[in-house]
């Protein structure tokens, strides 16, 4: 017997009680049997047109799903992180490096902050840790580079990425204020 086809869920799929998938393709609907033995090659080449792929469904991701780190631009500062390091401290992959002095006023601010976006696990342990909300994690999904380098981010390039996905952070942060 041949293995059932994994169909994602999307708007336009609709799954019936006797694991018939409906498909909408245009104005009309296609069902699709995933655990129907093949009969022919006609069968096989029109059940795989009914597959949805990933860039089909990149634009509808899922909300909570985050990407690319950022650290926010808070209070018009440019580091609103106190050196708390509680993110460093609660990050499973070791992913981030803290390093902080003590300025004239009595405040501590980071003097280093980088992330080896190779370790990181997009886990969101240091979005949630954080009590000023100077670290979230943005909408960037693509992190393709050329050289390993590229992926080591420091304070300049974290504050760059928040300037450059501003309005798509506060969105994610206003919409996730219920649960903070």
């Amino acid at each position: 017997m041949v293995n059932p086809l994994r169909l994602l869920s999307s708007p336009t799929l609709r799954s019936l009680s006797s694991g018939i998938v409906r498909y909408k393709s245009g104005g009309s609907y296609l069902e699709v049997n995933p655990y129907k033995e093949l009969s022919s090659w006609g069968e096989l080449t029109e059940r795989a047109a009914h597959h949805i792929f990933w860039t089909e469904l990149r634009d509808h991701s899922v909300p909570d799903l985050e990407g690319n780190m950022l650290y926010a631009d808070i209070l018009q500062e440019k580091s609103a992180a106190f050196a708390c390091k509680l993110c460093e401290a609660i990050c499973p992959a070791q992913a981030i490096t803290i390093e902080a002095e003590e300025r004239s006023d009595g405040a501590r601010r980071t003097t280093r902050y980088d992330i080896d976006m190779t370790k990181c696990i997009y886990c969101g342990l240091c979005q949630e840790a954080c009590p000023v909300d100077a670290i979230v994690e943005g909408p960037n999904f693509e992190f393709s580079t050329e050289t390993h380098e590229e992926l080591l981010y420091n304070k300049e390039k974290l504050l760059n990425n928040g300037d450059k996905w501003e309005a798509e952070i506060a969105a994610n942060i206003e919409a996730d204020y219920l649960y903070r």
